[in-house]
């Protein structure tokens, strides 16, 4: 039996993340401040309402429904763990991208290279904030290599191992061999009220709220 375990804004969020993390990481490289700005402030939004949308959303989209707890580590690490969900090891992953992405899309929005790109809350915040902002967003980029090179090998695994994960990702279902109810939609209200703080907390983000200097 298949059922839907990723809903819609759950799979578009996911896709429009990789593309927004993929713009980020090579505008830096090609030194393209302004566009790796815009890009980092897009993946903060999409940050922000997923967090939303991981207490509103769905039952599978919800952090409760797979957040990596010891007793379904343990149960899965015996093989008595059943879900259609991510399973407690790929949730570790997910919250693991989350915090870190996070975390990156945070510090960005306080960094300054002193030359060529200032955050647009860097103006905000003490000169030490910035410091410390500017140092961590840096430091931090090798560890997102490396948490991203580990989530696509994880997929490639599951899928040499017959679970279509990238598939289910796409059109949202997932084969179950037990008897599983289907979880009903969010309502139009929660994603409503998701998408208005997410543009809330981007419009803050963005310092456009700012008066500019005379």
């Amino acid at each position: 039996m298949q059922i839907t375990v990723w809903d819609i804004p759950t799979r578009l969020f996911h896709w429009l993340l990789v593309l927004a993390i993929s713009g980020s990481l090579i505008t830096a490289q090609l030194g393209w401040t302004l566009w790796h700005g815009r890009f980092g402030l897009t993946v903060f939004g999409l940050l922000v309402f997923r967090l939303l949308w991981g207490l509103l959303g769905n039952h599978y989209a919800r952090f409760a429904s797979f957040f990596p707890t010891p007793g379904r580590i343990s149960a899965y690490l015996k093989g008595r763990w059943t879900g259609p969900g991510h399973n407690p090891l790929g949730a570790l992953s997910v919250f693991a991208l989350l915090v870190l992405l996070g975390s990156q899309a945070l510090s960005g929005l306080f960094s300054s290279d002193d030359v060529a790109f200032s955050g647009p809350l860097a103006w905000q915040v003490p000169s030490w904030v910035v410091g410390l902002a500017s140092d961590w967003h840096r430091g931090t980029e090798l560890f997102i290599y490396l948490l991203l090179g580990l989530h696509v090998l994880a997929v490639l695994f599951y899928q040499y191992r017959g679970q279509p994960i990238l598939g289910s990702m796409i059109h949202g279902q997932r084969r179950v061999t037990q008897a599983t109810a289907p979880t009903r939609p969010a309502g139009a209200g929660a994603l409503t009220l998701a998408l208005l703080l997410t543009a809330l907390a981007v419009w803050a983000a963005s310092g456009a709220w700012i008066t500019p200097l005379a």
